[in-house]
């Protein structure tokens, strides 16, 4: 990350900051690696000394939070590496990724935390914050030592693909992690019954029918947010529910919260976006017949893609608080895992560069407003991470992290994955076109990003 020998001055922008209420025309000041001010209208004089960048016409955020990201490194560096995957997340406006644990060898200890802590520190683009498994070795047979794993900066644990699906050992776990860190680390569990998944292939439906697909019912995800809510319930645990993606399940954590539950639960962007038809080809596109451009398996993910009805769930219970966050789940694969059949593929869609733009759809579409949209990356992770960051996230206040996101929400872009800082090109994007993109990253008062007007990417 290459240091600014001076501060840097964000002038008439759009700064929408959700955690202060702040949505107005205004100058960002910046120096020695945080905020340094927020102003109405700064003269030449007041920014005498700055790296001035104008941001006219752009929208101003906190850097972007996720919560659920695969980095790959230790292990399988093939795939992607903390270099790669936090220069990916830079392009995509983040400055915090919280990395998975299904690493080689897993993130079950503390010696692999604090060796991804420092190896980030060493050569990331932006903030890592570890995620330790729930069991050893992701086995879901033995609770992991999360009380050691906490002390090494663990901010939640989770066995990831794996769901923890013995009842009883989830019970322990959300028990255990209750009393770790302050006011409790959360469990984020995968919710997928495998027994409903056995040689499952895509979501169960009219799609799956048509292409003679094993299906994927709903019932895996929704069965499992019950049984765990119950348990959180029983615990007093903290439960975070990953990639929810089905109706019933948004109903099940509305009425979760309702009781009173600790429950959270974050969407990702291709459930908000895209549909199970996508798996025809043609970008979703009706097709009277099915062709060589069906079977995708770029489309491939865990949970699968979902039904139009399924999508529009997900839209509003991220719109009325129920879904807590935006994750990207970004999965990188390499090549040999995708070139092949769709029965042979792996699951997972490499998407920290096409995030923003696509969830920025819904805001365009009109199903969601531009500050509701923001909060759901920057404040809303932000207090899911609480403390176990260590520093004040999500936020433009004075004296804290200069974490921060330009972008414009007006700029077309064609995605082309060869030109991904991810070593994942692993996308179903690959040629439409998104409207909006992150134009600079500021990450600890660095810039970590930037895209010029010629439309260029200059990265630190």
């Amino acid at each position: 990350m290459a240091a600014s020998r001076k501060g840097i001055a964000i002038i008439g922008g759009r700064v929408i900051d959700p955690s202060h209420g702040i949505d107005r025309v205004c100058d960002l000041l910046i120096e020695n690696g945080v905020i340094e001010a927020i102003t109405d209208g700064s003269g030449d004089s007041a920014i005498d000394g700055y790296e001035v960048i104008d941001a006219m016409g752009q929208v101003v955020t906190p850097g972007f939070i996720d919560v659920h990201t695969h980095l790959r490194e230790p292990g399988e560096e093939h795939k992607e590496d903390i270099a790669s995957g936090t220069l990916a997340a830079a392009r995509g406006g983040f400055t915090t990724v919280c990395a998975m644990p299904n690493t080689e060898p897993t993130q079950d200890n503390a010696s692999v935390l604090e060796w991804v802590v420092r190896r980030s520190a060493e050569v990331g683009a932006v903030r890592v914050l570890p995620i330790g498994a729930v069991t050893v070795g992701r086995k879901g047979e033995t609770l992991a030592d999360m009380a050691e794993m906490a002390a090494a900066g663990a901010i939640g644990f989770s066995d990831d693909g794996d769901p923890v699906v013995d009842a009883n050992l989830m019970r322990q776990a959300l028990s255990y992690a209750s009393g770790l860190g302050n006011g409790g680390l959360a469990i984020m569990n995968h919710c997928q019954e495998p027994a409903l998944t056995r040689g499952a292939q895509m979501n169960e439906g009219a799609v799956s029918n048509r292409l003679g697909l094993a299906g994927w019912p709903n019932e895996a995800e929704s069965g499992m947010v019950a049984r765990d809510i119950e348990l959180a319930a029983l615990s007093g645990g903290r439960l975070h529910i990953c990639h929810l993606s089905t109706r019933q399940a948004v109903e099940y954590v509305r009425t979760a919260k309702k009781r009173g539950i600790n429950v959270t639960a974050e969407v990702t962007p291709h459930h908000l976006t895209i549909t199970d038809e996508w798996v025809l080809g043609h970008h979703g596109e009706a097709v009277a017949a099915v062709d060589v451009a069906a079977y995708d398996t770029a489309t491939k993910v865990n949970p699968p893609l979902r039904t139009r009805d399924d999508v529009e769930a997900v839209i509003e219970g991220l719109r009325d608080g129920t879904i807590d966050m935006i994750a990207t789940d970004h999965a990188p694969h390499a090549q040999t895992d995708k070139l092949c059949t769709y029965e042979e593929a792996a699951n997972g869609i490499a998407n920290l560069e096409t995030a923003f733009a696509s969830v920025l759809s819904l805001y365009h579409s009109g199903a969601m407003e531009l500050p509701v949209l923001i909060e759901r990356m920057t404040a809303a992770p932000a207090r899911f991470l609480g403390r176990a960051a260590g520093v004040p996230l999500g936020t433009l206040e004075p004296g804290g992290p200069a974490d921060v996101t330009v972008f414009d929400p007006d700029l077309e872009w064609t995605v082309n994955p060869d030109e991904f800082a991810s070593r994942g090109k692993n996308t179903p994007l690959a040629g439409t076109t998104l409207k909006g993109r992150v134009t600079l990253t500021v990450y600890g008062g660095a810039i970590a990003h930037d895209f010029s007007r010629q439309g260029a990417a200059v990265d630190a």
